[in-house]
């Protein structure tokens, strides 16, 4: 049998993420045939078939799925090897894959990359927005090499640093700005505009107003902190944001801002990566960078 090329596994992976050749050959950066070719040239090389094909989709073989846990293992293993050789040549330079969640991202990176691009000027950053989920799926399975999220994860297998706390603050409309502060019980009856199922957000903005997330909810829920306020001064109801969030959704937003009694809710935001990954000295020190330029902001 001929041997199975990096490349190849490679190809492998982005095909069995997106169930479709084009998607995979976009991720990849190649042309649709050059990836199939190599998907081909795979198969024939192991003698059994990886894919299942279909007119819009394709599914991996039962013998796919198994391929699929080695391959990322090899993946993995080749990719700790390169860092570990940019590593030694120069201190954090080359690519780094950061993963950041929508209600963060459009706040906290633009100053954070002009800190992170003064201290690490070789440093490649690609980042990758998507929720929660997604990031810590990533993360494990070694697409992105660190995160900026809410925390905790409690993964066993990441390192978690706390960058800060941030406040929520309560937005309601334009006319209610003289009215007292709602408890948090009187907000539960209230109608409270949320981001949609998987925001990691939503699930903090109902544990403050103690409603149940299973409890079925007649509401607005959105894609965006955005869509949330502005829905807000169209008098739709109320919403909770991060206080980072307030200077670029509400600067055009017919509503009021009001913060809640003492203790005020708040969220943790920080920095995760694998224990195991071989950045870890870079990813510590990139922390301290990442919370010196979310303090300057505040």
């Amino acid at each position: 049998m001929a041997n199975i090329t990096l490349r190849q596994l490679r190809y492998f992976e982005a095909l069995a993420g997106q169930g479709h050749f084009g998607r995979a050959a976009e991720v990849c950066s190649v042309s649709q045939p050059a990836l199939s070719m190599q998907i081909k040239e795979l198969e024939g090389q192991l003698g059994m078939a990886l894919f299942e094909r279909a007119a819009r989709q394709v599914r991996l073989t039962a013998f796919g799925e198994d391929f699929a846990r080695h391959a990322r293992d090899v993946l993995r293993g080749a990719e700790a090897l390169e860092e570990m050789a940019r590593k030694a040549q120069e201190q954090f330079s080359g690519r780094l894959r950061l993963g950041v969640i929508p209600t963060i991202a459009p706040y906290l990176l633009p100053r954070v990359f002009k800190a992170l691009a003064a201290r690490y000027p070789r440093l490649d950053i690609q980042v990758r927005e998507t929720l929660t989920s997604r990031l810590v799926a990533e993360l494990d399975e070694g697409r992105l090499d660190t995160a900026i999220l809410a925390l905790p994860v409690s993964e066993p297998s990441f390192e978690e640093v706390t960058l800060f706390e941030e406040r929520f603050v309560l937005v309601r409309p334009e006319g209610e700005a003289g009215l007292p502060v709602p408890s948090a019980d009187s907000l539960s009856q209230m109608r409270l505009l949320l981001l949609e199922e998987g925001h990691c957000f939503r699930d903090q903005a109902l544990s403050v107003c103690s409603i149940p997330q299973v409890r079925p909810r007649d509401g607005f829920d959105a894609s965006s902190l955005s869509t949330l306020v502005q829905m807000v001064g169209a008098g739709m109801g109320v919403t909770l944001i991060p206080e980072m969030a307030v200077p670029v959704e509400t600067r055009s937003a017919a509503v009021s801002l009001a913060r809640f009694a003492a203790p005020e809710p708040t969220r943790s935001v920080g920095m995760v990566w694998r224990k195991s990954s071989p950045l870890i000295g870079e990813l510590r020190e990139m922390a301290t960078v990442v919370r010196a330029a979310a303090a300057e902001g505040a």
